[in-house]
């Protein structure tokens, strides 16, 4: 398919920039942060800048403080030698032509005493276990149960809405484009917004009103620090991972989509369907028209794209750019291989979480003597 013709490769305003094509870099956890500290190393640099082509790199999931960290060997964004480590991440990537935001995350109730700081049990909304969810505190431990939770008090509310400010001044500071809200897979912010996660009865829980509230006020919290025009956020209205489900998931998620739309995001991260679990089988069509009839920003899809679908949906005008996982973990160059409908490398399973360079740097690209 000619480029010019191609919805993949067209340009695609974007908040305060416009991006020269549609094919987004998916958050991806990788588990390859040096320990201690969760720091971005130089094999972290050099595996962004490899994928500096994509039309915007969304970081792997990063934690806002150490509350925040749930698994073993990821990198965080709340210390001096963190935002360091990163700032060698988007130079790279911007010396290389591309463009990058961090995506904040806290990981609420998914994470284990071993990871907390002082041995803390993990904090939720409410003190529901997660059934069948686990992590993994080191190498040696394998995936491990998590434990029940310990229900945030409302008095503690303000600081965590303070460690998401924080951790977007130090995006900042770290020399990131922008930053994308981790509001889904099951942790903190999306606990709060579905129903079976979150049994409280403050002022965050209950109705639909106070599901919604956390989210909205730490979005806003991060817009005042970096404008709309450079903040996103990442939903799943019908994602079972780590146990979550909300029992109205269409009303749920187009009355965040107005909310976060009277904020004046940039855009919203869609996971419509995801290889880590789904309350629907495919395309939740129904929430994904709620959702964009309630939000008159950038709506970006993600969950299990072919090419071939991302350009049937961006024609058809059900999505403006779709952001690939898997195939960019084994596609450094993804954008160049689809535009020029070349054959695209598999990934290895086995390598995606922890390790070294292998499965991580090694993927080949097209061309030989890059």
């Amino acid at each position: 398919m000619s480029s010019e013709k191609d919805p993949l490769f067209t340009p695609q305003a974007f908040g305060d920039i416009t991006l020269p094509h549609r094919v987004l870099m998916s958050p991806l956890t990788r588990s390859r942060a040096a320990q201690p500290g969760d720091v971005p190393q130089d094999i972290n640099v050099e595996y962004y800048r490899q994928r500096a082509g994509a039309g915007l790199i969304l970081s792997e999931a990063t934690q806002i403080s150490p509350q925040g960290k749930g698994y073993a060997f990821t990198p965080g964004i709340h210390s001096a030698e963190q935002i360091a480590g990163w700032r060698k991440v988007t130079d790279a990537v911007h010396d290389a032509g591309g463009r990058m935001h961090a995506q904040l995350w806290h990981v609420g109730r998914i994470s284990h005493p071993e990871l907390q700081p002082g041995g803390a049990d993990p904090v939720a909304p409410s003190a529901i276990k997660p059934e069948g969810a686990k992590t993994f505190i080191s190498a040696e431990s394998g995936m491990v149960e998590i434990p029940t939770p310990r229900a945030l008090e409302t008095h503690e509310i303000p600081g965590i809405i303070a460690q998401y400010r924080a951790a977007a001044v130090n995006a900042r500071e770290a020399g990131f484009d922008g930053v994308e809200v981790h509001a889904a897979n099951g942790y903190l912010l999306d606990q709060f917004l579905k129903s079976d996660s979150n049994a409280r009865t403050d002022a965050y829980g209950g109705c639909l009103e106070n599901r919604l509230r956390l989210t909205l006020e730490v979005v806003q919290a991060v817009v005042d620090v970096w404008g709309g025009g450079r903040v996103g956020v990442r939903i799943s209205p019908t994602g079972s991972f780590n146990d979550v489900h909300d029992q109205h998931p269409e009303e749920t998620f187009s009355a965040l989509a107005k909310g976060l739309d009277d904020i004046a995001i940039a855009y919203l991260e869609v996971v419509e369907d995801s290889f880590q679990g789904n309350h629907e089988n495919g395309r939740p069509e129904s929430i994904i028209s709620a959702i964009r009839a309630n939000f008159s920003g950038v709506y970006i899809a993600n969950g299990a794209y072919s090419a071939d679908e991302a350009r049937e949906r961006i024609a058809a005008g059900k999505t403006d750019l779709v952001t690939f996982g898997r195939p960019f973990i084994a596609n450094p160059d993804l954008p160049e291989r689809l535009r020029r409908g070349a054959p695209l490398n598999e990934p290895d399973y086995d390598t995606f979480y922890g390790g070294d360079e292998a499965g991580y740097l090694d993927y080949p690209f097209l061309d030989e003597g890059r």
